[in-house]
């Protein structure tokens, strides 16, 4: 995970070169935890879910002090888990790896947990959606990582191996009417400049 991704005026997350992003969720409730900057160490939000070929990034109506967003790799999510309370919303939560500072120990730096609440409409779009983008990094690291003594350790890189299919995803992907996601047909964002892939820095190099 990595705080304040760097965004246009109007919020969108500027993406990096060959991401794509596919859809937005307007109207979710962000937690996470073991942020330094927010108060009781813990983001708890609500604003817009932005789902690419690389990452979540959560956008905040408010800002939480100096958190205005975050965004979370897929190549470091895990235990990822769709749930479906009976008297409380539907909800994707999990762990994800930080993104660590160049040249810092890797040891200090644990795991956060994140939970992503749908107060409004269902899921039926967002979350396989979601979980096919997962198998498919996950696919494309186990091509090219290396044997680890470390199995569960994150790969240094928070970028994806390869690219997940995401037009073919698209073309087969359910669209859900009680869900409200928006999809993005095309990008929001195509005469805007883009990151460098090797450039994970972020407004205030503010990462955790």
């Amino acid at each position: 995970m990595a705080l304040n991704p760097q965004l246009y005026d109007n919020g969108t997350p500027v993406p990096f070169v060959d991401e794509l992003f596919v859809l937005r969720r307007d109207a979710v409730n962000f937690e996470v935890d073991k942020v330094a900057e927010a108060p009781g160490s813990k983001v708890s939000g609500r604003g817009a879910a932005y789902l690419s070929n690389y990452r979540i990034v959560c956008v905040l109506d408010k800002p939480v002090d100096n958190v205005q967003a975050f965004d979370m790799p897929l190549v470091y999510i895990h235990e990822e888990k769709f749930n479906q309370p009976i008297f409380f919303c539907n909800n994707l939560a999990g762990k994800v790896h930080p993104v660590i500072p160049e040249g810092a120990n890797r040891a200090l730096y644990s795991p956060h947990s994140f939970k992503i609440n749908f107060k409004e409409g269902g899921t039926g779009t967002f979350i396989p959606l979601f979980m096919n983008l997962i198998k498919s990094v996950r696919a494309a690291q186990r091509m090219v990582d290396e044997p680890q003594s470390q199995p569960s350790a994150p790969p240094i890189d928070p970028m994806p191996a390869a690219p997940a299919p995401v037009d073919e995803m698209m073309r087969h992907a359910y669209i859900d009417p009680s869900d409200p996601t928006k999809l993005y047909l095309q990008q929001p964002f195509e005469s805007q400049p883009t990151l460098r892939r090797r450039n994970y820095s972020f407004a205030g190099d503010s990462q955790m």
